[in-house]
């Protein structure tokens, strides 16, 4: 398996890193799975959250606040 390289993001990212990138904690972004707002899928037991899921997201909330 090659190392990834410095300017590739990774595909899946662990809650720690969605909260931090999205400047909320931990709680919420569970909170959001849980709701459905923000996908996110299980390996090997642990909680990961594709990348395009969180454009997705932040996507959604921007139609929403220039629906308003």
């Amino acid at each position: 398996m090659e190392p990834t390289a410095p300017d590739q993001e990774p595909l899946l990212l662990k809650v720690d890193e969605a909260a931090r990138l999205l400047c909320i904690g931990r709680t919420r972004v569970y909170d959001l799975i849980r709701s459905n707002d923000l996908r996110s899928v299980k390996i090997f037991g642990a909680r990961r959250i594709p990348r395009t899921s969180l454009d997705s997201y932040v996507a959604s909330l921007l139609e929403e606040s220039e629906a308003a």
